[in-house]
């Protein structure tokens, strides 16, 4: 039975993370700490890192801190919610920096509805250099107004 609250729970903060993506993304990104979320929007740097890369930090430190309690202060329920931040973490990695941004060169020819529309909803909101403009939302659910056919 526990392997059942186990997934339902790893689940459960998985899809909580594509909200909290975009609340963080329209809300802290696209509000007070703009100043390190702007050199993603306006590359005007060398570097392969961004300021915005800081951001994966804290939801990082969440996930370790869950993992600690699990493993040495005995709260089970802590594993499941780790994962799943971690899984998420990586979900938004492979999609938005290597698949969208290409900052690896893999998936170049992902050419199928999904992948057009995720594409075509961030360039959407990229084409926006400011800080007050361009919607915002997640990375996985993106609005069905963004897939053509």
């Amino acid at each position: 039975m526990q392997a059942i609250y186990w997934i339902l729970i790893f689940l459960g903060v998985f899809s909580t993370m594509e909200f909290m993506a975009w609340f963080t993304h329209k809300y802290v990104m696209h509000g007070f700490l703009w100043s390190l979320h702007k050199d993603h929007h306006h590359k005007n740097h060398d570097s392969w890192f961004e300021r915005n890369d800081a951001f994966f930090i804290f939801y990082a430190i969440v996930s370790m801190i869950c993992f600690y309690l699990w493993s040495y202060e005995d709260m089970w329920f802590c594993l499941p919610i780790a994962l799943g931040i971690m899984a998420y973490g990586a979900t938004y990695f492979v999609v938005h920096d290597i698949f969208i941004h290409q900052r690896f060169k893999l998936f170049r020819n992902a050419n199928n509805w999904y992948a057009k529309g995720v594409r075509r909803a961030h360039k959407i909101h990229h084409k926006h250099l400011g800080k007050n403009e361009g919607e915002c939302f997640g990375m996985l659910f993106v609005p069905f107004k963004y897939f053509k056919k």
